[in-house]
């Protein structure tokens, strides 16, 4: 990488190293305008910086870890420049773009409206504010109805709960991305966060699963008290 006026920049092929990205690819992207311009240095031939790194590796998050198709991640990437978009419209532009829509199990009415109005309730009682209009409020809606469909109430019961931790965590995750200098790089560790945050949750809920499962039930007594007698005394 060479230095020029004090900056950082490097040619194509370099970026495409450093990035992991073909040339190829990259110029598709600068051809859709996903990925600003390079600084032109003869008439064939641009120059490329920090911020092209960083963009260059935000676009591929959003296309193969969040799965996002090219035309929305040009959305997102439009309300990211945007000067005159809040930051929260352009975190809630890119939270519609990556919220993943997934098929759950058919509920029944009954259930659907039950889960609608528990989701409602929920909302209301935290003092929330969410766009009626959310993804993820669907999704959350959906996936309360199929529990009720399936008949496993029990784990619709710990939404306030389940609620709670969330809430905990990502105060922690706001609080951590406000630190950086400039808006567009709050918005960049926004989405960022909340593609990988996800993995990362599920993956260490998984292991407190699995953790706690052993715990209860790995002899085989599955009485989970962990003395095998079933009176839950472990004596």
């Amino acid at each position: 990488m060479s230095q020029r006026k004090g900056k950082a920049f490097m040619r194509i092929a370099e970026l495409s190293r450093i990035a992991g990205v073909p040339v190829p690819t990259i110029k598709y992207y600068l051809r859709e305008n996903l990925l600003p311009p390079g600084e032109l240095t003869s008439p064939n031939q641009a120059s490329y910086g920090e911020a092209h790194l960083r963009r260059l590796r935000l676009i591929r998050a959003l296309v193969d870890l969040a799965q996002v198709p090219v035309a929305r991640v040009k959305d997102v990437l439009e309300g990211l420049d945007s000067d005159t978009m809040p930051l929260h419209d352009k975190i809630g532009r890119a939270h519609r773009a990556i919220t993943p829509q997934r098929a759950v199990t058919p509920s029944t009415s009954d259930a659907k409206a039950a889960a609608t109005a528990q989701a409602t309730a929920l909302i209301a009682s935290r003092g929330w504010s969410i766009d009626p209009d959310a993804p993820a409020l669907t999704t959350l809606i959906e996936t309360i109805a199929a529990l009720r469909t399936l008949e496993q109430e029990h784990l619709v019961s710990f939404l306030d709960s389940y609620a709670d931790a969330v809430e905990t965590f990502t105060e922690l995750e706001v609080a951590a991305v406000t630190t950086r200098p400039a808006t567009d790089q709050v918005a960049e560790s926004v989405i960022i966060g909340t593609i990988l945050g996800e993995t990362l949750i599920s993956s260490l809920r998984l292991l407190a699963q699995e953790s706690i499962s052993a715990k209860r039930w790995k002899d085989g007594d599955g009485d989970g008290d962990g003395d095998g007698d079933g009176d839950g005394d472990g004596d």
